[in-house]
Protein backbone atom coordinates (compact mmCIF):
# COMPACT_ATOMS: atom_id res chain seq x y z
CA UNK A 1 0.00 0.00 0.00
CA UNK A 2 2.99 2.27 1.06
CA UNK A 3 4.83 1.97 -2.51
CA UNK A 4 1.48 2.77 -4.48
CA UNK A 5 1.46 5.97 -2.77
CA UNK A 6 4.69 6.25 -3.53
CA UNK A 7 4.49 5.99 -6.80
CA UNK A 8 1.19 8.02 -7.13
CA UNK A 9 3.28 10.87 -5.14
CA UNK A 10 6.35 10.49 -7.94
CA UNK A 11 4.06 10.76 -10.66
CA UNK A 12 2.14 13.61 -9.33
CA UNK A 13 5.40 15.52 -9.37
CA UNK A 14 6.26 14.65 -12.27
CA UNK A 15 3.23 15.45 -13.69
CA UNK A 16 3.86 19.10 -12.23
CA UNK A 17 7.09 19.52 -13.17
CA UNK A 18 6.70 18.63 -17.06
CA UNK A 19 3.35 21.14 -16.37
CA UNK A 20 5.81 23.84 -15.61
CA UNK A 21 9.07 23.01 -18.11
CA UNK A 22 5.86 22.95 -20.41
CA UNK A 23 4.51 26.84 -19.50
CA UNK A 24 8.14 27.94 -19.33
CA UNK A 25 8.77 26.33 -23.38
CA UNK A 26 5.03 28.48 -24.11
CA UNK A 27 6.55 31.78 -22.71
CA UNK A 28 9.77 31.84 -24.47
CA UNK A 29 7.94 30.80 -27.57
CA UNK A 30 5.52 33.35 -27.17
CA UNK A 31 8.06 35.72 -26.59
CA UNK A 32 10.30 35.16 -29.92
CA UNK A 33 7.12 35.13 -31.59
CA UNK A 34 6.20 38.97 -30.27
CA UNK A 35 10.12 39.96 -31.85
CA UNK A 36 9.48 38.29 -35.05
CA UNK A 37 5.80 40.13 -35.28
CA UNK A 38 7.64 43.55 -33.89
CA UNK A 39 10.22 42.48 -36.95
CA UNK A 40 7.46 42.52 -39.47
CA UNK A 41 7.41 38.55 -40.02
CA UNK A 42 3.97 38.18 -39.02
CA UNK A 43 3.74 34.69 -40.58
CA UNK A 44 6.76 33.30 -38.56
CA UNK A 45 5.02 34.54 -35.36
CA UNK A 46 2.08 32.27 -36.44
CA UNK A 47 4.33 29.44 -36.37
CA UNK A 48 5.99 30.12 -33.18
CA UNK A 49 2.29 30.85 -31.59
CA UNK A 50 1.17 27.54 -32.44
CA UNK A 51 4.01 26.07 -31.21
CA UNK A 52 4.00 28.02 -28.26
CA UNK A 53 0.14 26.68 -27.85
CA UNK A 54 1.16 23.25 -27.95
CA UNK A 55 2.94 23.49 -25.06
CA UNK A 56 0.05 24.86 -23.25
CA UNK A 57 -3.42 24.70 -24.52
CA UNK A 58 -4.38 27.20 -22.09
CA UNK A 59 -1.82 30.41 -22.89
CA UNK A 60 -4.74 32.64 -23.32
CA UNK A 61 -2.00 35.52 -24.33
CA UNK A 62 -1.20 33.84 -27.09
CA UNK A 63 -4.49 33.12 -28.37
CA UNK A 64 -4.66 36.73 -28.32
CA UNK A 65 -1.91 38.05 -29.80
CA UNK A 66 -2.22 34.30 -32.40
CA UNK A 67 -5.79 36.09 -33.40
CA UNK A 68 -4.22 39.74 -33.52
CA UNK A 69 -1.34 38.94 -35.98
CA UNK A 70 -3.84 36.69 -37.97
CA UNK A 71 -5.85 39.81 -38.41
CA UNK A 72 -2.97 41.50 -39.03
CA UNK A 73 -2.30 39.76 -42.26
CA UNK A 74 -5.98 39.47 -43.54
CA UNK A 75 -7.34 36.37 -41.66
CA UNK A 76 -10.10 37.99 -40.26
CA UNK A 77 -11.79 34.20 -39.71
CA UNK A 78 -8.43 33.25 -38.56
CA UNK A 79 -8.48 36.05 -35.82
CA UNK A 80 -12.55 35.46 -34.52
CA UNK A 81 -11.73 32.02 -34.11
CA UNK A 82 -8.84 32.29 -31.83
CA UNK A 83 -10.92 34.74 -29.93
CA UNK A 84 -13.16 32.24 -29.54
CA UNK A 85 -11.36 29.61 -28.51
CA UNK A 86 -10.35 31.60 -25.28
CA UNK A 87 -13.96 32.93 -24.75
CA UNK A 88 -15.22 29.21 -24.52
CA UNK A 89 -12.35 29.13 -22.02
CA UNK A 90 -13.33 31.81 -20.28
CA UNK A 91 -16.78 33.42 -20.93
CA UNK A 92 -15.58 36.92 -18.68
CA UNK A 93 -12.10 37.18 -20.77
CA UNK A 94 -12.43 41.14 -21.15
CA UNK A 95 -9.29 41.19 -23.97
CA UNK A 96 -10.74 38.53 -25.92
CA UNK A 97 -14.04 40.77 -26.17
CA UNK A 98 -12.23 44.07 -26.98
CA UNK A 99 -10.65 42.21 -29.90
CA UNK A 100 -13.29 40.27 -31.18
CA UNK A 101 -15.40 43.51 -31.26
CA UNK A 102 -12.64 44.95 -33.20
CA UNK A 103 -12.37 41.87 -35.70
CA UNK A 104 -16.40 41.59 -36.45
CA UNK A 105 -15.95 45.59 -37.00
CA UNK A 106 -13.40 44.83 -39.45
CA UNK A 107 -15.90 42.59 -40.97
CA UNK A 108 -18.66 45.00 -40.78
CA UNK A 109 -20.29 42.38 -38.79
CA UNK A 110 -21.30 45.67 -36.51
CA UNK A 111 -24.43 44.07 -34.55
CA UNK A 112 -21.72 41.62 -33.26
CA UNK A 113 -18.91 43.97 -32.93
CA UNK A 114 -21.31 46.04 -30.56
CA UNK A 115 -22.63 43.04 -28.58
CA UNK A 116 -18.82 42.16 -27.89
CA UNK A 117 -17.83 45.40 -26.54
CA UNK A 118 -21.38 46.42 -24.42
CA UNK A 119 -19.61 42.96 -22.84
CA UNK A 120 -16.56 44.73 -22.15
CA UNK A 121 -18.11 47.77 -20.50
CA UNK A 122 -20.22 45.57 -18.54
CA UNK A 123 -17.58 43.83 -17.16
CA UNK A 124 -14.67 46.90 -17.07
CA UNK A 125 -17.31 49.84 -17.41
CA UNK A 126 -13.70 51.70 -17.24
CA UNK A 127 -12.61 50.51 -20.48
CA UNK A 128 -12.32 53.16 -22.47
CA UNK A 129 -11.36 51.56 -25.46
CA UNK A 130 -14.59 49.64 -25.88
CA UNK A 131 -15.78 53.34 -25.60
CA UNK A 132 -14.31 54.30 -28.04
CA UNK A 133 -14.87 51.46 -31.01
CA UNK A 134 -18.18 51.33 -29.69
CA UNK A 135 -18.65 55.03 -30.81
CA UNK A 136 -17.08 54.19 -34.08
CA UNK A 137 -19.62 50.95 -34.71
CA UNK A 138 -22.38 53.41 -33.97
CA UNK A 139 -20.81 56.11 -35.85
CA UNK A 140 -20.71 52.96 -39.00
CA UNK A 141 -24.38 52.69 -38.11
CA UNK A 142 -25.95 56.43 -38.52
CA UNK A 143 -25.74 57.12 -34.77
CA UNK A 144 -23.48 59.95 -34.64
CA UNK A 145 -25.21 60.97 -31.24
CA UNK A 146 -24.55 58.03 -29.70
CA UNK A 147 -20.77 57.61 -30.94
CA UNK A 148 -20.23 61.05 -29.74
CA UNK A 149 -21.46 60.11 -26.36
CA UNK A 150 -19.44 57.42 -26.47
CA UNK A 151 -16.28 59.12 -27.26
CA UNK A 152 -17.04 61.64 -24.80
CA UNK A 153 -17.41 58.94 -22.18
CA UNK A 154 -13.82 57.66 -23.13
CA UNK A 155 -12.33 61.40 -23.16
CA UNK A 156 -13.82 62.02 -19.57
CA UNK A 157 -11.93 58.60 -18.95
CA UNK A 158 -8.74 60.06 -19.50
CA UNK A 159 -8.11 59.02 -23.14
CA UNK A 160 -6.43 61.47 -25.03
CA UNK A 161 -7.14 59.69 -28.33
CA UNK A 162 -10.84 60.84 -27.66
CA UNK A 163 -9.65 64.27 -27.70
CA UNK A 164 -9.01 64.06 -31.65
CA UNK A 165 -11.90 62.07 -32.22
CA UNK A 166 -14.51 64.16 -30.93
CA UNK A 167 -12.67 66.67 -33.18
CA UNK A 168 -12.66 64.79 -36.01
CA UNK A 169 -15.70 63.77 -35.75
CA UNK A 170 -17.50 67.32 -35.19
CA UNK A 171 -18.54 66.21 -32.07
CA UNK A 172 -20.27 68.99 -29.45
Amino acid sequence: MKLRGCILLVLILFYQSTMAQDKVKSNELYNRAMTQFRLSHPQEAIKLLDEALSFDTLNYNAYIKRGFVKGSVGNYEGELADYNIVLNYDSTHVQAYLSRGSAYSKLKKYDLAMNDFNKVIKFDASNYEAYNNRGFVKKAQGDFEGACKDWGYSKKMGNQEAIIILKNNHCK
